[in-house]
């Protein structure tokens, strides 16, 4: 699977990154992306996690400059991500749309180098000790593009894509690709639960794939056995929710997210345990 989605990730990088760049020079930086955040403030913070995955990404492994950076990353929690949001938002002062743009545009293209001749399986350390493959990372970058490239233009007033299938790959080689092996303690902080959840995911766009949540702990399922959930999804719409840009109401009532199977009612627990950070979220989210 990875091999395959591997030159896929790739390109769909190079061509999200350039739809952003664009919306970001044609945007007012002073425009408001979410309550929190301008879009000059939404395109910093791109940019500072580009500029951290051109060191992250280097064959081999190499120290990240920002020695406060550095410290921080390995006791990240999905709750405490907003903090090291604000302290990258602190240190790196660039707010000028057009040399973000530029910037960005530099660090895809180093990030896109360095990884041109590497195995995308390979693993590097992520958020709170957990290790992430390759191809994931580049997934993870491809997201914050898109929501981030949605924010924007939703505080400014003109159209923003996001593809289902260009979504999918966050779903498939980043969480999925960090739950087969390590998730570390980047999802700790909710009490865990003695009750053992498995969900099924299904989508038209992805592998079909039952992620397991046991005593605080997730890990990918074996195929076949027993499930609690099973939940149908667009790729697109999942990660929208999962970020808090749109609501679970609205993505069930327009079909979008689909949840049967025998104990559907557990999957708000697995949902408190499996979860991504939700600040910063838009100004009129669904």
């Amino acid at each position: 699977m990875v091999s395959q989605q591997w030159p896929v990730v790739r390109d769909v990088l190079s061509d999200v990154t350039g739809r952003f760049a664009d919306l970001v020079a044609a945007s007012d930086p002073d425009a408001l992306a979410t309550p929190d955040w301008t879009v000059a403030d939404t395109a910093a913070h791109v940019v500072a996690i580009a500029s951290i995955y051109t060191t992250l990404l280097v064959p081999g492994g190499a120290e990240l400059t920002d020695p406060a950076l550095a410290a921080r990353i390995p006791t990240v929690t999905v709750d405490t991500v907003a903090d090291l949001n604000d302290l990258a938002l602190r240190r790196f002062t660039e707010r000028d749309p057009a040399a973000l743009a530029a910037m960005l545009r530099s660090m895809v293209s180093t990030i896109l180098d360095r990884t041109a001749g590497t195995d995308p399986e390979r693993t590097v350390p992520w958020l709170g000790a957990s290790k992430v493959p390759v191809a994931g990372v580049l997934a993870h970058l491809v997201n914050e593009l898109l929501i981030h490239g949605w924010d924007i233009a939703r505080g400014v007033g003109t159209p923003w894509s996001v593809p289902p299938g260009e979504a999918a790959l966050f779903f498939e080689l980043f969480l999925v690709g960090m739950m087969r092996n390590d998730v570390g303690s980047v999802l700790d902080g909710q009490p865990p639960g003695d009750r053992r959840i498995a969900v099924a995911f299904r989508s038209p766009h992805t592998t079909p794939v039952t992620i397991v949540l046991h005593r605080g702990r997730v890990s990918v399922g074996a195929p076949g056995e027993p499930v609690d959930v099973r939940l149908t999804f667009d790729p697109a719409v999942l990660n929208l929710v999962l970020f808090g840009r749109v609501s679970r109401a609205r993505a069930v009532l327009t079909g979008k997210l689909r949840i049967t199977g025998r104990r559907p009612w557990l999957l708000p627990a697995f949902l408190r345990t499996v979860r991504l950070p939700t600040n910063s979220v838009p100004l009129s989210a669904d």
